[in-house]
């Protein structure tokens, strides 16, 4: 499930200096601890008070939050200074919407042991998104040791990528559920909530399918703990890789099918039956990639984006609700695209998913350390020069400013011996041009004559 992403699921924390104290910092603190013990009967925490640090103001709560991105390891809240104020300034021009998972990717384990409680790394990166004025979105996995089977305690965390997508054990539902809660008390104004993380854990090896009904259970839970904390926390689920097979493959072959390929099978009986079981949802989560298991591109790599369109369509038949893609990718691993080809083959999959009425999708963003980083949003934070705009992120401000949520498109003449060779997206206002060869082309789109480099993406204002 992992094969898309070019990054590990865990960054650990720098030590930290111990900052000195002041004495009526210090009584404060005696004060609290004493009050924690009275009323828990010795639950500790560090960092667990009742809202993390940073503003907390007027919430969003709409369902469809339109284009934005998800932190992984190494994210622009850490790094050089200048590089981390400069990536801030970039992000905070738009405010584009920024997922974080609790645990990986960035994040240390929440809850250690029982009851004590750890959010030094999730408050850094909530209080990074606050301070770019975007709206923040909590994925909540993955699950403490303790509540699969591990040991307890923060020193026996296991962070091995087997270890990290283990679901948690039936009977410590309730303490997921209840970390989450505590989560959502936390940050007040963060509203919308991801429950797990493509099933990680729940795949039966024996049947040979998805394990939807325990998944369903912890959703259930999940859901209702959430809901109590506030009946305006927006949540959502399963958040299924959408995985597609070639025609020649007919084993878990769907009617949910195209030149791209077929769905499998067994990924839509578990969407059917967490839709027909769950308490409730605010919005219906997917992942997935354009290509096949087997990294084919049907019958190209932008004709592939096609099911992305299809995937979206199908999710909103069957929910009836708002639809978001936790993760997308139309780039195979080791594809020695150019940036060029890497940008066009993205902003076809963005115009996928926005013709298939997506209300929310998020690029899964790698940042690396040093040197080159295919496909990042920005220079990595880590350099002294770093935090700079690079292309992908220029298109996803871009896109996501000119084709919010509920954008009525509209259609344009295109020249027909351009048709083959060029993807279009336009409303009322805005058009968007991609040339899908390698070679330069003359294209007339929308009444307007004007040359294209090879994997050219280009905006038109009407």
């Amino acid at each position: 499930m992992e094969r898309h992403r070019g990054t590990t699921v865990r960054s650990r924390r720098p030590d930290r200096a111990t900052r000195p104290r002041t004495p009526a910092v210090l009584v404060a603190a005696l004060l609290a601890a004493l009050a924690l013990i009275l009323t828990t009967g010795g639950c500790t925490s560090r960092n667990a008070g009742e809202s993390g640090p940073g503003r907390t103001g007027a919430s969003n709560t709409d369902p469809a939050l339109g284009w934005g991105f998800t932190h992984t390891q190494y994210s622009a809240d850490t790094g050089d200074d200048d590089a981390v104020r400069r990536a801030r300034d970039l992000l905070s021009a738009q405010g584009l919407p920024q997922n974080q998972a609790i645990m990986g990717w960035g994040a240390g384990n929440p809850e250690p042991s029982p009851g004590t409680y750890d959010f030094s790394d999730l408050d850094r990166r909530v209080k990074y998104i606050r301070s770019t004025g975007a709206t923040p979105v909590i994925t909540l996995c993955c699950a403490p040791d303790w509540m699969k089977g591990g040991r307890a305690g923060a020193s026996k965390t296991d962070w091995s990528v087997k270890a990290l997508e283990s679901a948690p054990l039936p009977t410590h539902y309730k303490d997921f559920a209840a970390l989450a809660a505590k989560v959502a008390q936390r940050y007040p104004d963060v509203r919308h909530f991801i429950v797990w993380n493509e099933l990680k854990g729940f795949y039966d090896d024996t049947a040979q399918r998805w394990n939807y009904e325990a998944y369903t259970q912890l959703y259930n839970q999940v859901y209702d703990a959430l809901k109590k904390v506030d009946k305006d926390n927006l949540v959502g689920g399963p958040y299924l890789v959408m995985d597609s097979y070639g025609p020649q493959d007919q084993s878990y072959a769907s009617r949910l099918k195209g030149p791209w390929g077929s769905v499998d099978q067994r990924v839509l009986d578990a969407f059917t039956y967490w839709n027909k079981h769950k308490k409730g949802a605010d919005f219906a989560v997917v992942d997935g990639a354009s290509f096949t298991r087997t990294n084919q591109m049907l019958p190209n790599a932008f004709g592939a984006t096609d099911k992305l369109t299809a995937v979206t369509e199908w999710v909103r038949k069957q929910s009836g609700l708002p639809v978001w893609w936790a993760e997308y990718y139309v780039e195979p691993d080791k594809s020695g695209w150019s940036e060029q080809q890497r940008v066009a083959t993205q902003a076809a999959g963005l115009m996928a998913l926005a013709r298939g009425g997506t209300g929310t999708a998020f690029y899964w963003s790698p940042e690396g350390q040093s040197g080159a980083c295919p496909g990042c949003l920005w220079t990595p934070t880590q350099q002294d020069d770093g935090g700079k705009e690079l292309p992908m992120y220029a298109l996803i401000a871009k896109f996501a400013k000119a084709f919010p949520p509920g954008t009525d498109f509209t259609t344009v003449s295109i020249a027909a011996d351009d048709v083959p060779n060029v993807r279009v997206l336009a409303s009322g206002k805005d058009v968007l041009v991609v040339n899908t060869l390698d070679r330069s082309i003359d294209a007339k789109v929308d009444g307007k004559s004007f040359p294209m480099a090879a994997y050219e993406v280009r905006w038109l204002t009407r």
